[in-house]
């Protein structure tokens, strides 16, 4: 039985990172290890759960089901050996949490570093994701995101800076040669610089001022998923290639040396900071308790 246990988790690891090789790094294992347990597993129950290719691999349907319901059932599984927790001094185990780019960036690092010191027996692993997922699907204890993003059914707890925006910067070479827009209309004539969702779309660029909304989705020379390819963007930007909208905690370091300047400061209202949020449940793991305590006790300074 535990062995079956073992293997049924680890297929789910190897369809949630989407390959043998990123599964062996988060687990820790080996490829060969975890791809003989699914072979194991596909014996043991008579059908072919992955499609293996030598680039990629992809659940079959019959494997999709089991992951669909695996998940959800090994969370609770977790969750029901956590209750040693309670017995011990002080609780350890793993939190998970899946966040956006932003969060990962500039939230994080000013909280993570105390709470792994004032619980040095938990351990956590961050997923970075921009788009809304099924944190429980997903593998997750809890998620990071905006208060316009989370679902009616989920706890919500503040983290993190109650206030932050978007401001819009440029090279001061760029704005020499292509003039100061002063309306976010003005963007649409102008090289701006894109993110880009995972599933191919683009997040407009949304302005206030004065309970007056304006939103615009202009066209540049340089797109990039969010994450870490917000570096590229911010580059392209200090480069010259054009306009960047982005979250005022990236930009700050190269406003404040000069490389880049703002426009369109008056559109730039703040809006509320991100929510941890998780399922509505009686039972928290330990490690998500201590994460939640933690959190309400330090206010973000």
């Amino acid at each position: 039985m535990a062995t079956e246990l073992d293997d049924l988790a680890t297929f789910v690891a190897i369809v949630r990172a989407g390959g043998f090789r990123d599964a062996a790094r988060a687990s820790g294992g080996s490829a060969s290890g975890l791809s003989e347990a699914v072979r194991r597993l596909e014996a043991r129950l008579g059908v072919r759960l992955l499609h293996r290719t030598t680039r990629s691999i992809a659940p079959t349907e019959a494997g999709a089901r089991l992951f669909e319901r695996l998940s959800p059932a090994l969370a609770e599984v977790r969750a029901a050996l956590d209750v040693v927790n309670t017995f011990r001094d002080r609780p350890a185990g793993t939190l998970r949490l899946n966040v956006p780019a932003n969060v990962g960036r500039t939230v994080l690092p000013a909280i993570l570093p105390a709470f792994l010191t004032a619980y040095p027996d938990i351990r956590v692993e961050v997923t970075v994701e921009d788009g809304f997922v099924d944190i429980l699907a997903s593998g997750a204890d809890a998620g990071i995101r905006y208060e316009e993003r989370l679902e009616q059914d989920m706890i919500a707890v503040p983290i993190g800076p109650r206030t932050q925006r978007f401001l819009t910067a440029a090279a001061p070479a760029y704005l020499a040669a292509r003039g100061r827009p002063g309306h976010p209309q003005d963007l649409l004539g102008h090289a701006c610089l894109r993110g880009r969702f995972s599933g191919g779309a683009g997040p407009v660029w949304e302005f206030e001022r004065a309970g007056e909304i304006v939103r615009v989705d202009p066209t540049g020379p340089l797109v990039a998923q969010p994450g870490l390819a917000c570096d590229l963007l911010i580059e392209g930007a200090i480069a010259g290639l054009g306009v960047i909208h982005l979250f005022e905690d990236w930009l700050a370091p190269h406003i404040a040396r000069g490389a880049l300047e703002t426009v369109l400061d008056d559109w730039c209202e703040p809006f509320s900071g991100p929510i941890l949020y998780y399922p509505g449940r009686r039972y928290l793991p330990a490690p998500l308790r201590a994460f939640v305590d933690f959190i309400k006790a330090h206010p973000y300074e």
